[in-house]
C-alpha cells in the first residue's frame, strides 16, 4: 500500500475506570510521514524543517536508536534484534513533530507494509516523562481476531504513568491509516478494562498551506500534551488514586 504524507487531525480521549473514574479529551493533530522521504517532505513546507529549527520540524534525535541512522535503518535493526520478520515494502510513521523547538511523543506508530499492501506490521514507540522508551511490536505473533481492524495484545512491561502498576496488559486496535484513522488502546487487569485511550482522526493532504493552517490552530501542540499530562496527574492525585513507584527506583531501594 503506497500512501502519501498527511496531517491527521482529531481528538484524543482518555478514560479511567478504576479505582476512581476519570475522563478527559482534547483536540490534536499528528504528522504521517513516509520514512524514506522525511527530509524532502519537511523542507517543502514553508514552516517545516528537517534537523533545524522551524515552527514544525523533524529531528532525528527525537526518536529511538542511533540518530545517525535513518528511521528505516533503526526500525530494521530493532526488528532483527527482536527476531521479527520485517516486511520489505513502504514504511510510515505517525508522530508528533518538534514545535517551536519542543517535542514530546507519548507514542509514535510505525506502519510497516509488505509489497502486497495488506495489513501492516506495527511498532509502537512508547515514551514516558522520564526520557525512557520502549518499542512494542504488534503483528501475527500477538494478533487477535478482528473483522474490520487490526487488533493485538501484549504485556505491559514499561513504566509510563505513576498511576498505573505493572500487572497490566495492552489491547491495541487500529484501522488502516487512510481517510480516517482510529487507534483504541485498552489497558486490562485480569481481562477487565482498567483504562482506555481512543484517538479518532481525519486525514488531510500534506501541503504547505494545510500545515500552516494547522499550526495556526494548534500552535504548540506538544507543549499542550505535556501540560495536559501533568494537569490530569494533579487531578488524579487529588482524587486519591494510588501512586506507584518506578520499578527502577524500587530495585535501588531494595538493594
Amino acid at each position: 500500500m503506497k500512501l502519501e504524507p498527511a496531517i491527521y487531525k482529531g481528538v484524543l480521549r482518555h478514560r479511567r475506570f478504576h479505582p476512581k473514574e476519570h475522563a478527559f479529551s482534547y483536540p490534536l493533530f499528528m504528522a504521517f510521514l513516509d520514512v524514506d522521504t522525511i527530509p524532502e517532505t519537511m523542507e517543502r513546507a514553508r514552516f517545516g524543517g528537517y534537523n533545524r529549527f522551524n515552527w514544525a520540524s523533524f529531528h532525528d534525535k527525537d526518536f529511538f536508536g542511533d540518530p545517525s541512522l535513518s528511521l528505516r535503518e533503526r526500525v530494521t535493526r530493532e526488528a532483527a534484534e527482536q527476531g521479527i520478520a520485517l516486511p520489505a515494502g513502504p514504511m510510515y510513521v505517525l508522530t508528533n513533530l518538534r514545535y517551536l523547538g519542543y517535542c514530546f511523543n507519548p507514542v509514535s506508530l510505525y506502519f510497516c507494509y509488505g509489497r502486497d499492501g495488506r495489513d501492516p506490521l506495527v511498532m509502537a514507540e512508547v515514551n514516558n516523562t522520564f526520557s525512557e522508551h520502549r518499542n512494542y511490536w504488534l503483528g501475527p505473533h500477538n494478533a487477535l481476531p478482528s473483522e474490520n481492524s487490526m487488533r493485538f495484545r501484549c504485556t505491559k512491561d514499561f513504566h509510563v504513568s505513576p498511576f498505573m502498576d505493572m500487572d497490566l496488559e495492552y489491547d491495541f486496535t487500529f484501522t488502516q491509516p487512510i481517510e480516517k484513522l482510529a487507534v483504541h488502546v485498552k489497558v486490562l487487569r485480569g481481562g477487565e478494562s482498567f483504562f482506555d485511550a481512543t484517538l479518532s482522526m481525519d486525514r488531510e493532504p500534506w501541503t504547505s498551506a494545510n500545515l500552516t493552517r494547522t499550526l495556526a490552530h494548534y500552535p504548540w501542540v506538544t507543549a499542550k500534551v505535556i501540560a495536559a499530562i501533568h494537569w490530569e496527574a494533579v487531578k488524579l492525585w487529588w482524587k486519591g488514586v494510588p501512586v506507584f513507584t518506578h520499578p527502577a527506583r524500587k530495585e535501588k531501594t531494595a538493594g
